[in-house]
């Protein structure tokens, strides 16, 4: 297939896609400011409230191997159907919900479709692009996820302003329902197996019961909870992971795909993505207090300087896309975590005395330039060091290690909160960013000699 015969359908079922992976992402961000609103009409702690944030999140973690899994063995098409039909209902669902408990369910299973979705996302993407502009569409899915997380405050801002919080979740009810027709009608099916392979139940429950409790036991350490309980969970899922791990040491398809893992080149460039999560996660999170409260900006103007960022990785990521259809993207990723290094010291070594918002928002620009250089090329070379039939377990895995790195990085800076001085933690959490960042490029030099393009 080449870039002339990229016709009309297949930009139809790239919207598709592109339209689902918005409304999950949307999901998380747009519920966030509403917190506060679902806290007093609901007549429930602030404390309650994020799980309504949390389970969806687990759910999410909990599923997306089992899922990737099913893609593989059987459709990518149906299991995203099957999730646009699931986020779609609880949408409806989480609107009309009028306790805490209906809402809390409803989010779990919506954390159910948007797992569905997640699982198959790249696979479908692999599918429906040819491989020598493959970037240009793992590109524009970086692009949209990087547009959803920077407009999902003000979008939220805006129903609330002029309506209730129930319709955060009735806007998704037409775009699901528009991606339902159109991906019905054009995604592409799996390519054809040599033979089949019954999938493995007891793989499934194991990673739902090691990601489940690992997560959540980690989530209620950085929230304080009963250490104890706490403590006793994390064994448990530590002890049944490895139970779990032996297992997939004798599947021909492992859930836990540790037949890709093989694959030196992928090893790499999921060691590069979780600690380039890390990264990530340490400064996003902690840059806000080091506006607010080390340099005394207002929470409009904090808001605004964050938005530079997801901005710069937005513009950036399609032209890295491009730019590695003729250079290596090993090096271009190095290169990427480089420029984010870069901002991350020039934001570290700043001094309160006369900063002003241009000083902070172009250094913010340079990390997201960074990072837009950064993504797509790993995402590219995580994608093409696979074997076609194992898009979805590849995918999903990938998706895994996000989210490991993002839950690992709020979890490190948590930690660092509670345990140091307040007005030298955020300082501390932009130095271990940088570190991470260092090892991050370093993975992605090393895998330069083994790409073949």
């Amino acid at each position: 297939m080449t870039v002339e015969k990229f016709s009309i359908r297949n930009y139809a079922a790239v919207i598709a896609v592109l339209m689902v992976l918005i409304m999950t992402v949307l999901d998380v961000s747009v519920v966030n400011v509403a917190l506060p609103v679902l806290a007093g009409e609901l007549g429930i702690s602030d404390s309650l409230t994020v799980w309504i944030v949390t389970i969806y999140q687990l759910a999410i973690t909990m599923l997306l191997l089992p899922l990737s899994s099913v893609g593989d063995l059987y459709s990518y098409r149906r299991n995203f159907l099957i999730g646009v039909v699931i986020f779609t209902a609880a949408s409806v669902t989480c609107a009309m919900s009028g306790s805490f408990e209906m809402i809390v369910i409803s989010r779990a299973i919506q954390g159910i479709g948007a797992a569905c979705v997640m699982s198959v996302n790249i696979a479908l993407t692999r599918l429906i692009y040819p491989r020598n502009i493959l970037g240009r569409g793992l590109a524009l899915n970086a692009m949209v996820i990087a547009i959803a997380t920077a407009a999902g405050p003000t979008l939220a801002g805006a129903i609330l302003a002029i309506a209730s919080w129930h319709w955060l979740f009735l806007i998704n009810i037409p775009f699901g329902i528009i991606a339902f027709i159109v991906g019905y009608r054009l995604l592409p099916q799996n390519p054809p197996k040599d033979h089949k392979v019954d999938y493995d139940w007891i793989s499934a429950i194991e990673n739902i019961i090691v990601f489940g409790l690992i997560f959540y036991s980690l989530g209620n350490f950085a929230r304080k909870g009963n250490v104890t309980l706490n403590i006793c969970l994390l064994i448990i899922g530590i002890t049944v992971g490895i139970f779990y791990v032996r297992r997939q040491l004798n599947r021909e398809s492992p859930m836990l795909p540790i037949d890709l893992l093989k694959i030196k080149l992928y090893t790499l460039s999921i060691a590069t993505s979780v600690c380039s999560f890390i990264a990530q996660n340490l400064a996003m999170i902690s840059l806000p207090f080091l506006f607010l409260n080390n340099f005394g900006f207002t929470e409009i103007t904090t808001g605004l300087l964050m938005t530079p960022w997801p901005l710069a990785t937005m513009i950036v990521s399609p032209l890295a896309a491009r730019f590695i259809e003729k250079h290596n993207p090993g090096a271009t990723a190095a290169a990427g975590m480089a420029v984010y290094a870069t901002g991350v010291i020039l934001l570290a070594t700043l001094k309160s005395a006369d900063i002003t918002v241009i000083d902070i928002a172009w250094r913010m620009a340079i990390c997201g330039i960074g990072y837009g250089l950064f993504q797509t090329p790993n995402n590219v070379v995580m994608v093409i060091a696979t074997p076609v039939k194992r898009t979805g377990g590849a995918g999903g895995m990938q998706s895994t290690a996000r989210l490991v790195g993002q839950t690992l990085g709020a979890t490190v800076v948590t930690l660092i909160f509670a345990t140091s001085i307040p007005a030298k933690s955020v300082y501390i959490c932009l130095y271990i960013s940088l570190a991470m960042a260092a090892i991050a490029g370093i993975f992605s030099l090393s895998r330069v000699s083994r790409i073949n393009r």
